[in-house]
């Protein structure tokens, strides 16, 4: 083993045996000492796709994130999550030489989680593999993105904007989704990064895809659904981008029903308070982004929901203002327990469920759906696995 600042290449035999090493070793390092070696998100970044919808090994922490509502033909209504994670433990893996399809250069987590909204049940699973012989990986060649059996897969390779299928399957539940993007690519924040902290590389390049048109089935305890609705993706690669006066995130995807959507974001530091390098996006119509500066965003918490297994005290209402916009909009969670609670200690936990919109832009009223995601709200954010929000 060379030293941390060096890096770290480990070969463990067996799935057991790297689960076990992992959770001693491997994210111990990314909290020790984040981003060594690893590239920043800096200023000028030029985005090409489809090569960057896939992985970027350079920088240290990556995801691809999916979320959704969905509704039977009968109005029974559904949320889901699966997000892939990639982080990155020796430097600049994609500049070495591989000495074996077992060397540990990035660790490939995975959760996936659906929300029963009629009944108020959320049911929730995770996964984690190194790359191996085909086990997980996010490759441009391939056009997917996979974590064993849970995948995306772009059915139009070489196009920006290409469907997707989405499947993932565990013993409980499941959904087998079509993706189809209505709008382009959105580039979020500004010269082509997302600020998060003060500080160069204290940001993440950060691409959504805003309206998905989603169609397939959710399977949940042996019973199949016929569900379609609307579908967010988020990708984001950066390394260490939090600051350190900073606890977590508050984040919202908002889908409204008059074909426009918004993404907002509040950096939440330790005091409480947000970091005015807070941000949003708002996406008209016809898929043009225009970027929001925290002062023209009001994000208010309120109704505290606290999490029996772990203490966290997630606020499940928020009053959003964007007066540019002239819009006004009350979130309010689906049902409260929503909370993905790792089975691994050092990997992240957090609040990530469906919502809904209601208020007034001008004179017209508007409404939607969307996701929500809090964290930090149990514990400060020590990692930058995902800092990215």
């Amino acid at each position: 083993m060379r030293s941390e600042k060096q890096g770290v290449r480990c070969r463990v035999s067996g799935v057991g045996a790297l689960v076990s090493a992992l959770g001693v070793v491997v994210f111990a390092l990314l909290m020790a000492a984040p981003g060594l070696g690893f590239d920043r998100a800096l200023p000028g970044y030029d985005f090409q796709f489809p090569r960057d919808h896939f992985s970027h090994p350079a920088f240290q922490v990556e995801w691809w994130y999916y979320t959704g509502n969905l509704r039977t033909s009968d109005g029974r209504p559904f949320g889901f999550e699966l997000t892939f994670f990639r982080l990155g433990v020796t430097e600049a893996s994609n500049q070495k030489p591989k000495g074996s399809a077992w060397d540990l250069d990035d660790v490939y987590l995975a959760h996936f989680a659906l929300s029963d909204i009629a009944a108020k049940d959320f049911h929730k699973t995770e996964r984690l593999n190194r790359a191996g012989p085909g086990l997980a990986g996010a490759d441009l060649d391939q056009a997917r993105i996979w974590n064993g059996n849970w995948e995306v897969r772009w059915l139009e390779p070489r196009s920006p904007l290409g469907k997707q299928k989405l499947r993932a399957v565990s013993e409980e539940f499941s959904v087998d989704l079509d993706l189809t993007p209505l709008k382009p690519p959105v580039i979020h924040g500004q010269d082509g990064i997302s600020t998060k902290a003060e500080g160069p590389g204290r940001a993440s390049h950060y691409v959504s895809f805003t309206r998905l048109a989603a169609a397939g089935a959710i399977t949940l305890r042996d019973t199949q659904y016929s569900v379609d609705g609307l579908a967010w993706m988020d990708h984001e690669f950066s390394t260490d981008s939090m600051g350190s006066t900073q606890a977590g995130w508050d984040w919202m995807s908002i889908q409204l029903d008059n074909g426009e959507e918004l993404m907002l974001y509040r950096m939440r530091r330790k005091d409480g308070s947000a970091d005015p390098v807070s941000s949003g996006t708002f996406v008209d119509r016809q898929g043009k982004a225009t970027h929001l500066q925290w002062n023209e965003i009001r994000m208010e918490p309120s109704e505290p929901w606290v999490s029996p297994e772990t203490g966290g005290r997630y606020p499940l209402r928020w009053a959003i203002a964007v007066p540019r916009l002239a819009l006004e909009l009350e979130s309010r969670a689906q049902f409260a327990n929503q909370e993905v609670v790792s089975g691994r200690e050092l990997s992240p936990t957090y609040w990530e469920g469906a919502v809904v919109y209601k208020g007034r832009k001008g004179e017209e009223e508007v409404g939607g759906s969307g996701y929500l995601e809090m964290t930090g709200y149990d514990k400060p954010i020590e990692i930058g696995a995902r800092g990215e929000r």
